[in-house]
């Protein structure tokens, strides 16, 4: 059994800071993976995308069902995740909670303040403008956490209170609730 720690929050809520800190902090290995390192090194044609020669509309169920699928061929290969996500299409939650049933996940939410969200979208510039906005008001409805972190406390602060509620072993989160059905 694999550890996944997965931070889930809006665009630009400070889910990669918080991934690298905790990830130079806890007492095992663990990967820090999430869509954008994949976009980042390429492996998407994301240019293609941008000019219209591809529909990105056309690539993105294949690509987060290969995402989504590729997690939990890491964690049953035995590679504890940190994943920073965002669960914004209807299903993503039911179906990783279905791949990564045989392992232990906290799902640790993030929150930013909207307008710090629309700041650093905008200062970010690789977003559709808005799409920190949609996030903000959508993506936690439904969701139960491990344990929901406020990025205006500050990075330390967060990853401090993940590791000790990670390290208590009690899950109530979504992702517990399959487990015990």
């Amino acid at each position: 059994m694999a550890h996944i720690i997965f931070l889930h929050g809006a665009s630009s809520s400070g889910k990669s800071t918080i991934a690298k800190d905790l990830q130079q902090h806890i007492e095992k290995p663990f990967w820090h993976i999430s869509i954008d390192h994949l976009r980042d090194a390429g492996v998407l044609p994301s240019g293609r995308f941008k000019s219209g020669e591809f529909r990105w509309a056309d690539a993105r169920k294949p690509f987060f069902n290969g995402f989504h699928r590729s997690l939990r061929a890491y964690a049953d290969a035995g590679n504890n995740l940190i994943l920073e996500h965002i669960l914004d299409t209807e299903g993503w939650l039911e179906e990783l909670v279905d791949l990564l049933a045989e392992h232990d996940v906290f799902f640790a939410a993030v929150h930013c303040p909207l307008e710090i969200l629309v700041q650093r979208e905008a200062a970010r510039g690789d977003r559709p403008a808005g799409s920190a906005k949609k996030d903000f008001e959508t993506i936690h409805v439904g969701k139960r956490y491990d344990i929901e972190l406020q990025s205006e406390d500050g990075t330390d602060t967060n990853v401090e209170r993940l590791l000790a509620a990670w390290r208590t072993r009690s899950r109530s989160s979504s992702f517990a609730e399959s487990k015990f059905a």
